[in-house]
């Protein structure tokens, strides 16, 4: 799963293609139904039935843009009872809050037509009292949980998480 990681992606136009070190979260969350969601994308999916996994992010070119991807390959279907798992967690995940001026409130987001299954949801706020935008899509395709967040100091573009969505998709398929 690491050599996934670590070939040229054909991510969108602006994104290096260069896998840095995995994703972490610039603050903790003290929900752990927050904290389950995005510990995926960082590469500390559920272990539970964990055969691979490898994750790896990757800088844009906005201000504090970034992509972190997370690949998880499972037995069994163990991959569907841990999205299932990671939907109900992020349905629970309504804000983050630190003491440090950080307050990020989440929305659920409909994600369509990708693998066999997906969700998503948007944290929009403050980190840190400055402006910051997080999407975050968690998928399925077969015995593989994908966990994508898209970062960013100024607004996230969905349509280009979307794309990245796509990319990190068909990288996890090759």
């Amino acid at each position: 799963m690491r050599e996934v990681l670590k070939k040229e992606p054909r991510l969108p136009e602006g994104f290096s293609p260069r896998p840095e070190q995995a994703w972490r979260a610039p603050f903790t969350p003290a929900d752990r139904n927050c904290r389950a969601v995005l510990e995926a994308a960082g590469g500390r999916a559920p272990t539970r039935a964990l055969t691979a996994q490898a994750a790896a992010s990757y800088q844009g070119d906005e201000l504090g843009e970034q992509v972190g991807v997370g690949l998880a390959r499972y037995t069994g279907a163990a991959a569907e009872r841990h999205l299932a798992d990671l939907a109900r967690a992020l349905e629970a995940c309504r804000a983050v809050r630190e003491g440090t001026g950080t307050h990020l409130r989440t929305t659920l987001v409909p994600v369509e037509e990708v693998a066999d299954e997906a969700v998503g949801g948007e944290l929009r706020g403050r980190l840190n009292g400055y402006p910051y935008t997080l999407d975050v899509v968690l998928a399925r395709s077969g015995d593989t949980l994908v966990s994508l967040v898209h970062t960013s100091m100024a607004e996230v573009d969905p349509q280009r998480t979307r794309q990245l969505l796509d990319a990190v998709m068909r990288m996890a398929s090759a």
